[in-house]
Protein backbone atom coordinates (compact mmCIF):
# COMPACT_ATOMS: atom_id res chain seq x y z
CA UNK A 1 0.00 0.00 0.00
CA UNK A 2 3.05 2.42 0.54
CA UNK A 3 3.02 3.20 -3.37
CA UNK A 4 -0.17 4.49 -3.25
CA UNK A 5 0.42 6.74 -0.53
CA UNK A 6 3.62 8.28 -0.85
CA UNK A 7 3.58 11.95 -1.97
CA UNK A 8 5.03 13.00 -5.72
CA UNK A 9 5.15 15.72 -7.86
CA UNK A 10 1.96 16.53 -9.03
CA UNK A 11 0.88 14.63 -5.17
CA UNK A 12 2.53 17.15 -3.22
CA UNK A 13 0.49 17.50 -0.09
CA UNK A 14 3.49 18.20 2.24
CA UNK A 15 2.68 21.45 0.63
CA UNK A 16 2.01 23.96 3.18
CA UNK A 17 -1.67 25.14 1.79
CA UNK A 18 -3.00 22.08 1.34
CA UNK A 19 -1.57 21.12 4.77
CA UNK A 20 -3.79 24.08 6.19
CA UNK A 21 -6.85 23.16 4.57
CA UNK A 22 -6.29 19.39 6.35
CA UNK A 23 -5.91 20.86 9.55
CA UNK A 24 -8.97 23.49 9.28
CA UNK A 25 -11.33 20.82 8.13
CA UNK A 26 -10.32 18.40 10.76
CA UNK A 27 -9.74 15.57 8.33
CA UNK A 28 -6.95 14.09 9.79
CA UNK A 29 -8.68 13.54 12.93
CA UNK A 30 -11.86 11.71 11.42
CA UNK A 31 -12.78 8.38 10.77
CA UNK A 32 -11.90 6.76 7.89
CA UNK A 33 -15.07 6.77 6.46
CA UNK A 34 -16.12 10.69 6.92
CA UNK A 35 -12.71 11.70 6.03
CA UNK A 36 -13.29 10.33 2.44
CA UNK A 37 -16.84 12.23 2.42
CA UNK A 38 -15.22 15.19 3.86
CA UNK A 39 -12.48 15.25 0.92
CA UNK A 40 -15.12 14.08 -1.61
CA UNK A 41 -17.02 16.44 -1.19
CA UNK A 42 -14.67 19.40 -0.76
CA UNK A 43 -13.17 18.45 -3.81
CA UNK A 44 -16.72 18.11 -5.59
CA UNK A 45 -18.27 21.71 -4.85
CA UNK A 46 -15.76 23.80 -3.16
CA UNK A 47 -13.18 23.31 -6.03
CA UNK A 48 -15.18 24.66 -9.25
CA UNK A 49 -15.96 22.36 -12.27
CA UNK A 50 -13.64 24.58 -14.84
CA UNK A 51 -10.25 24.44 -16.83
CA UNK A 52 -7.24 24.62 -15.81
CA UNK A 53 -3.55 25.40 -17.58
CA UNK A 54 -2.68 21.93 -18.20
CA UNK A 55 -3.84 18.74 -16.73
CA UNK A 56 -0.57 17.63 -15.05
CA UNK A 57 -0.40 20.59 -12.90
CA UNK A 58 0.71 20.00 -8.83
CA UNK A 59 -2.30 19.51 -6.43
CA UNK A 60 -1.23 22.92 -4.57
CA UNK A 61 -1.92 24.80 -8.30
CA UNK A 62 -4.96 22.98 -8.06
CA UNK A 63 -6.23 24.32 -4.86
CA UNK A 64 -4.69 27.93 -5.44
CA UNK A 65 -6.84 28.09 -8.83
CA UNK A 66 -10.34 26.88 -6.93
CA UNK A 67 -11.19 24.92 -9.79
CA UNK A 68 -10.43 22.07 -12.02
CA UNK A 69 -11.37 19.00 -13.96
CA UNK A 70 -11.65 15.26 -13.92
CA UNK A 71 -7.41 15.26 -14.15
CA UNK A 72 -6.90 18.06 -11.95
CA UNK A 73 -9.44 17.23 -9.80
CA UNK A 74 -8.29 13.67 -9.57
CA UNK A 75 -4.61 15.09 -8.14
CA UNK A 76 -6.06 17.27 -5.56
CA UNK A 77 -8.20 14.58 -4.51
CA UNK A 78 -5.41 11.91 -4.83
CA UNK A 79 -3.30 14.74 -2.65
CA UNK A 80 -5.66 14.93 -0.06
CA UNK A 81 -6.23 11.27 0.87
CA UNK A 82 -2.82 10.51 0.53
CA UNK A 83 -2.25 13.27 3.13
CA UNK A 84 -4.61 11.80 5.41
CA UNK A 85 -3.29 8.18 4.73
CA UNK A 86 -6.25 6.75 2.28
CA UNK A 87 -5.14 4.99 -0.49
CA UNK A 88 -5.28 5.81 -3.55
CA UNK A 89 -4.61 5.16 -7.20
CA UNK A 90 -5.56 6.78 -10.82
CA UNK A 91 -7.44 4.91 -13.56
CA UNK A 92 -7.03 6.96 -17.26
CA UNK A 93 -8.93 6.57 -19.78
CA UNK A 94 -9.97 8.52 -23.17
CA UNK A 95 -13.56 10.19 -23.40
CA UNK A 96 -15.08 11.79 -26.43
CA UNK A 97 -15.37 15.37 -27.38
CA UNK A 98 -18.60 15.65 -27.55
CA UNK A 99 -18.72 15.13 -23.58
CA UNK A 100 -17.74 18.48 -23.72
CA UNK A 101 -19.78 20.19 -26.47
CA UNK A 102 -21.64 22.95 -24.82
CA UNK A 103 -18.62 24.11 -22.52
CA UNK A 104 -16.65 23.85 -25.39
CA UNK A 105 -18.31 25.52 -28.67
CA UNK A 106 -17.44 27.22 -32.39
CA UNK A 107 -13.98 27.11 -33.56
CA UNK A 108 -12.26 25.57 -30.62
CA UNK A 109 -14.71 22.29 -30.42
CA UNK A 110 -14.17 21.75 -34.47
CA UNK A 111 -10.50 22.11 -34.05
CA UNK A 112 -10.22 19.82 -30.78
CA UNK A 113 -9.24 16.03 -31.15
CA UNK A 114 -11.83 13.51 -31.43
CA UNK A 115 -10.51 11.85 -27.98
CA UNK A 116 -9.92 13.73 -24.87
CA UNK A 117 -7.68 12.55 -21.77
CA UNK A 118 -10.14 11.57 -18.97
CA UNK A 119 -8.93 10.07 -15.52
CA UNK A 120 -10.79 8.77 -12.48
CA UNK A 121 -9.46 7.89 -9.06
CA UNK A 122 -9.58 4.40 -7.26
CA UNK A 123 -9.91 4.49 -3.31
CA UNK A 124 -9.01 1.63 -1.28
CA UNK A 125 -11.35 1.49 1.36
CA UNK A 126 -12.52 -1.96 3.35
CA UNK A 127 -10.16 -3.91 1.60
CA UNK A 128 -11.99 -2.95 -1.93
CA UNK A 129 -11.09 -0.58 -4.47
CA UNK A 130 -13.94 2.21 -5.10
CA UNK A 131 -13.83 4.02 -8.59
CA UNK A 132 -14.54 7.62 -7.63
CA UNK A 133 -15.29 10.03 -10.36
CA UNK A 134 -18.50 12.06 -9.00
CA UNK A 135 -16.55 14.71 -8.18
CA UNK A 136 -16.00 16.21 -11.51
CA UNK A 137 -18.94 19.19 -11.40
CA UNK A 138 -20.01 21.10 -8.71
CA UNK A 139 -23.37 20.93 -7.62
CA UNK A 140 -23.92 24.90 -8.33
CA UNK A 141 -23.22 24.33 -11.96
CA UNK A 142 -24.77 20.73 -12.05
CA UNK A 143 -28.04 21.35 -10.79
CA UNK A 144 -28.10 24.38 -13.12
CA UNK A 145 -27.42 22.70 -16.27
CA UNK A 146 -29.92 20.38 -14.95
CA UNK A 147 -32.81 22.78 -14.46
CA UNK A 148 -31.37 24.44 -18.26
CA UNK A 149 -32.15 20.79 -19.56
CA UNK A 150 -35.24 19.60 -17.46
CA UNK A 151 -37.16 18.05 -19.81
CA UNK A 152 -34.14 15.55 -19.73
CA UNK A 153 -34.44 12.59 -17.51
CA UNK A 154 -32.36 9.77 -19.17
CA UNK A 155 -28.96 10.15 -20.86
CA UNK A 156 -27.83 12.81 -21.62
CA UNK A 157 -23.73 14.40 -23.34
CA UNK A 158 -22.12 17.17 -23.35
CA UNK A 159 -21.24 20.82 -20.84
CA UNK A 160 -19.02 18.05 -19.55
CA UNK A 161 -21.78 15.39 -18.25
CA UNK A 162 -21.96 11.75 -19.62
CA UNK A 163 -24.49 10.26 -17.51
CA UNK A 164 -27.67 7.44 -18.44
CA UNK A 165 -28.92 9.27 -15.60
CA UNK A 166 -29.30 12.81 -16.31
CA UNK A 167 -31.61 14.10 -13.41
CA UNK A 168 -29.93 11.56 -10.50
CA UNK A 169 -26.69 11.30 -11.56
CA UNK A 170 -24.52 9.04 -8.99
CA UNK A 171 -22.48 12.24 -7.57
CA UNK A 172 -23.41 11.43 -4.00
CA UNK A 173 -20.45 8.74 -1.99
CA UNK A 174 -21.86 6.48 0.64
CA UNK A 175 -19.10 3.99 0.30
CA UNK A 176 -20.00 3.48 -3.40
CA UNK A 177 -18.63 3.97 -6.55
CA UNK A 178 -19.43 7.86 -8.18
CA UNK A 179 -19.82 8.72 -11.67
CA UNK A 180 -20.45 11.81 -13.91
CA UNK A 181 -18.52 11.01 -16.92
CA UNK A 182 -18.49 7.06 -17.00
CA UNK A 183 -20.34 7.34 -20.76
CA UNK A 184 -18.53 9.08 -22.33
CA UNK A 185 -15.78 6.79 -22.23
CA UNK A 186 -13.41 5.41 -25.63
CA UNK A 187 -10.54 4.47 -24.47
CA UNK A 188 -9.22 2.31 -20.96
CA UNK A 189 -5.53 3.17 -20.40
CA UNK A 190 -5.69 1.18 -17.00
CA UNK A 191 -4.30 1.50 -13.52
CA UNK A 192 -1.79 4.15 -12.51
CA UNK A 193 0.12 3.94 -9.09
CA UNK A 194 -0.11 7.63 -9.23
CA UNK A 195 -1.27 10.86 -11.11
CA UNK A 196 2.27 11.11 -12.47
CA UNK A 197 2.81 7.72 -13.75
CA UNK A 198 -0.37 8.38 -15.85
CA UNK A 199 0.77 12.31 -17.20
CA UNK A 200 4.18 10.74 -18.17
CA UNK A 201 2.92 8.35 -20.72
CA UNK A 202 -0.63 9.86 -22.04
CA UNK A 203 -0.92 13.51 -22.88
CA UNK A 204 -3.76 15.33 -24.58
CA UNK A 205 -3.74 15.10 -28.25
CA UNK A 206 -2.62 18.14 -29.22
CA UNK A 207 0.16 19.76 -30.89
CA UNK A 208 2.59 22.70 -29.04
CA UNK A 209 1.00 25.41 -31.24
CA UNK A 210 -2.46 24.01 -29.94
CA UNK A 211 -1.67 23.52 -26.33
CA UNK A 212 -0.72 27.15 -25.81
CA UNK A 213 -3.58 28.11 -27.80
CA UNK A 214 -5.52 26.00 -25.46
CA UNK A 215 -3.68 27.73 -22.25
CA UNK A 216 -3.47 30.83 -23.21
CA UNK A 217 -7.32 31.41 -24.77
CA UNK A 218 -9.73 28.27 -25.32
CA UNK A 219 -9.86 27.43 -21.79
CA UNK A 220 -10.74 31.23 -20.95
CA UNK A 221 -13.56 31.08 -23.24
CA UNK A 222 -14.73 27.70 -22.07
CA UNK A 223 -14.55 28.49 -17.65
CA UNK A 224 -16.59 31.72 -19.15
CA UNK A 225 -19.40 29.82 -20.41
CA UNK A 226 -19.13 27.29 -17.30
CA UNK A 227 -19.34 30.16 -15.38
CA UNK A 228 -22.22 31.45 -17.58
CA UNK A 229 -24.60 28.15 -16.69
CA UNK A 230 -23.41 28.64 -13.16
CA UNK A 231 -25.28 32.22 -12.67
CA UNK A 232 -28.24 30.87 -14.43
Amino acid sequence: MKAYTKETNLLNYSDSAIQILIKSRGWDRLPVKEQILGIYNYVRDEILFGYNRADDIPASEVLKDGYGQCNTKGVLFMALLRAVGVPCRMHGFTIHKSLQKGAMTGWYYLLSPREILHSWVEVKYQGKWLNIEGFILDLSYLNKLQQKFKQCTGSFCGYGVATDNFQNPAIFWNENDTYVQKEGIERDFGLFDSADDFFNQHRQGLGPLKRAIFSSIVRHLMNRNVGRIRRG
